[in-house]
């Protein structure tokens, strides 16, 4: 069962559109999302003529789905009898897989546990899961319909995690991790580290090294190869990501 990521509007007998208009076949992944593009009413005899159907100061988004999230009802799917659970990943940064991923999974190892009801534990999940969001959530049709299934005003995530880089490698010598940068980032940004096997890792960057050796302020190129002083050794394809330190509290 599909439990988290975003909507296509197939319930609305759309997803053709983007093949039509873009050439990119939903169908093989490459959908161009043309349901969050913004839209007008056109009269066939009145050409050039554009009336808006719900527009605010940004435009018109008469398809816009927020993206479906169903981590609280997880026992309650579970002891339905669904024993998969799907999660949007296709055209999705490394960061935004490996945070959902991980959540769905101590959520439902948590509820194996029988410890799934923690509050707290349950808030930090679903922060974990707005950083990465594009858009607000809804539970979708679980319990019929939901007046808030749609986003026509494209809202945004003002406190969004982002992808900065990808951990290739630690030089134990000189204890230095290698990162090729994904977003620009320098000292002084709140980052974290996101292991494999250990989750979350904050990072004190004070020093940032080019591939010369070299100190610099920023990592401003993309896929620039930069050096990161760290005491312990990082698994590759670690994730290095910017976020607001009071979410992960």
């Amino acid at each position: 069962m599909f439990v988290h990521g975003a909507m296509c509007v197939s319930y609305s007998g759309r997803c053709l559109l983007s093949s039509f208009m873009t050439g990119r076949s939903a169908n093989r992944g490459e959908c161009a999302h043309p349901c969050r593009y913004k839209y007008a009413l056109v009269e066939e005899k009145r050409p050039g003529q554009y009336f808006p159907l719900h527009e605010d100061q940004r435009g018109s988004y008469i398809l816009n789905s927020r993206d479906l999230c169903l981590l609280e009802e997880l026992p309650r799917l579970a002891e339905a009898g669904v024993d998969a659970f799907k999660i949007e990943g296709r055209m999705k940064s490394p960061l935004y897989v490996a945070v959902v991923a991980r959540v769905y999974r101590e959520a439902l190892d948590d509820y194996r546990k029988g410890t799934f009801n923690d509050p707290a534990k349950l808030d930090q999940w679903l922060s974990q899961l707005q950083a990465v969001a594009t858009r607000p959530f809804t539970p979708g049709f679980i319990d019929g319909h939901d007046d808030q299934l749609q986003d026509p005003t494209n809202s945004k995530n003002q406190n969004r995690a982002e992808f900065c880089g990808m951990v290739q490698g630690y030089d134990a010598e000189r204890s230095l991790i290698q990162v090729e940068q994904r977003a620009n980032f320098g000292p002084g940004d709140p980052l974290w580290l996101l292991a494999p096997q250990e989750g979350p890792i904050q990072v004190q960057l004070e020093h940032l090294y080019d591939s010369e050796g070299q100190e610099i302020d920023r990592a401003r190129h993309a896929r620039q190869q930069v050096y990161i002083p760290f005491d312990r050794p990082v698994g590759k394809y670690s994730i290095l990501y910017r976020l607001r330190e009071e979410q992960h509290e």
